[in-house]
């Protein structure tokens, strides 16, 4: 007669004929009970590395909301040249020659970043609105691009034929494009259709333009990835097991393949948003996106371009935010995928 062997860790017996079975409260059980969604977040919750990137990220987004209540702190905006405005004589903030009085650009108890080189704008006030203008604006872009790429790829690759030909020429035509020059080229050319050129252009028409640019030559990777995906999906078992049952196209992608490529858009999400926020900083730096006064961390970096020489303080904290952001994001990205590897061992 063979008695229960105990093992002294893994939570599991031999009874009778040897057949190994979890002992009920061990971890095999807990573990056979949870979903995948709770499995990815355990995972997840255990790398420290993501957890604080995505600490670091929400910060950003809410320090972005919260930014018309934060400049209260100081009592500064991001609109006022303390510089050059009368109301602020007694408390000069530029010399002579139109540099920031002051250690590091200015810093004091007013002005915690320093303030503008000319104008004397607030750094502090103009940093936090610039976060505020293209991270909000990235995560609109980048939401339209994804939705973009999903459908675009679960069409073509569950599909096939025809329409996966042509949508694959239409993604080579898109792809085919230079985008930071076509950026540079193509935004004069959409603006001009609809304002005169003689005429400012809107705040709101600059970012619906470079949202149509930036949506329109970014889709394609997301399209790619998803389609193969699906590809690689769409003859499994599970997804003839449900086409054989009489189920439609419509609930096959919604029901068996779709849940299956989160994974993928997720992690591709993460790293096309600091993507996104770089080319929105880049168009506002080649001077074909936001300007003045409209703040804005491409602005900014076109601003320190100018000031490097003479205050090159100016572009410490705008740099150092930025790599902070995108260096969190894709480290986050990183963790997001390890989370959903069930054989990560992170």
């Amino acid at each position: 007669m063979t008695s229960p062997i105990d093992t002294e860790g893994g939570g599991v017996s031999a009874v009778g004929s040897g057949a190994l079975r979890p002992e009920p409260g061990s971890q095999a059980v807990e573990l056979a009970g949870r979903s995948p969604g709770r499995l990815m977040w355990l995972r997840f919750r255990r790398d420290r590395t993501g957890v604080i990137c995505a600490a670091v990220v929400i910060g950003y987004f809410v320090v972005a909301l919260l930014a018309p209540l934060l400049v209260k702190l100081p009592g500064t905006d991001p609109y006022t040249l303390y510089g050059q405005d009368p109301t602020y004589a007694d408390r000069p903030v530029l010399d002579e020659f139109g540099l920031p009085l002051g250690y590091l650009g200015g810093l004091s108890g007013e002005h915690w970043f320093g303030v503008e080189p000319q104008y004397g704008r607030d750094l502090f006030a103009m940093l936090l609105y610039g976060m505020r203008t293209s991270l909000y604006m990235a995560l609109g872009i980048t939401l339209l691009i994804m939705l973009t790429g999903v459908v675009i790829g679960l069409v073509g690759g569950y599909f096939g034929g025809r329409a996966d030909y042509w949508i694959g020429r239409g993604t080579d035509f898109f792809l085919s494009f230079p985008q930071q020059l076509f950026f540079i080229a193509f935004m004069p050319v959409v603006t001009s259709f609809f304002v005169d050129p003689r005429e400012e252009t809107p705040t709101y028409f600059r970012a619906m333009a470079m949202l149509i640019v930036l949506w329109l030559l970014g889709w394609m990777g997301m399209a790619r990835l998803v389609r193969s995906t699906v590809l690689s999906l769409r003859e499994r078992e599970f997804v003839e097991a449900a086409r054989v049952s009489g189920a439609s196209p419509w609930r096959i992608v919604r029901k068996e393949i779709l849940p299956n490529v989160v994974t993928p858009i997720l992690v591709q999400f993460t790293y096309q948003l600091p993507s996104t926020i770089l080319g929105i900083a880049f168009l506002s730096f080649a001077g074909v996106g936001f300007v003045e006064p409209t703040p804005d961390w491409g602005r900014l970096f076109a601003a320190g371009a100018r000031y490097a020489e003479q205050d090159p303080a100016f572009m410490f904290f705008p740099g150092v935010a930025l790599v902070i952001f995108v260096l969190c994001f894709n480290l986050l990205g990183d963790s997001v995928r390890d989370a959903f590897d069930p054989k990560s061992g992170r």
